[in-house]
């Protein structure tokens, strides 16, 4: 019975922590959130940007649909980053925050949590496909140090819960 609380205890902390993020995020005007994910996909992004490699984003819409967030948007590429609601993308990406963060830390691969389920993309296959070979081309090491830390420290705060709110059986 000792295990059990902690066990507990993670699990409402994964469940609740998404919700408690969302509700305040909700009242962010879009706009700010959009500005925000330009600034992070231009750092994240820079060394593709610069080397062409995003070519295949002009005048393509990709979908982002983090579920627990309640954050959709969608984005493409022509010289800059441009973000906007949900209109009419070519693909959608779809999970939940935690499996995402695990993405961008290099902790999980979008191949095992699409086999899993847990990402599903939907529409035009061939961009999903480029879409995803661009995510696995990014180098975490090459991530600015601040974003690179905070993505680490999230992603093994994460990690740790999963692993405690994990039953064991004796």
């Amino acid at each position: 019975m000792q295990g059990f609380f902690p066990n507990k205890l993670a699990q409402q902390i994964l469940e609740i922590g998404p919700k408690a993020i969302a509700r305040p995020l909700a009242i962010v005007p879009f706009a700010l959130k959009a500005d925000l994910l330009k600034r992070i996909l231009s750092l994240l992004l820079s060394e593709q940007a610069a080397d062409d490699e995003l070519e295949f984003l002009e005048g393509r819409w990709v979908a982002i649909n983090i579920e627990d967030l309640g954050l959709t948007f969608e984005v493409t590429f022509d010289t800059r980053w441009q973000v906007r609601p949900i209109e009419q993308a070519q693909v959608t990406f779809t999970a939940q925050s935690k499996d995402l963060l695990l993405i961008a830390a290099a902790k999980e691969d979008p191949d095992s949590l699409f086999f899993q389920r847990k990402l599903c993309i939907e529409g035009d296959t061939e961009l999903g496909l480029e879409v995803k070979n661009l995510l696995l081309g990014v180098e975490f090491d090459a991530m600015p140090a601040a974003l690179k830390m905070t993505v680490e420290k999230l992603a093994s705060a994460l990690q740790t819960l999963q692993a405690k709110a994990e039953p064991r059986f004796a």
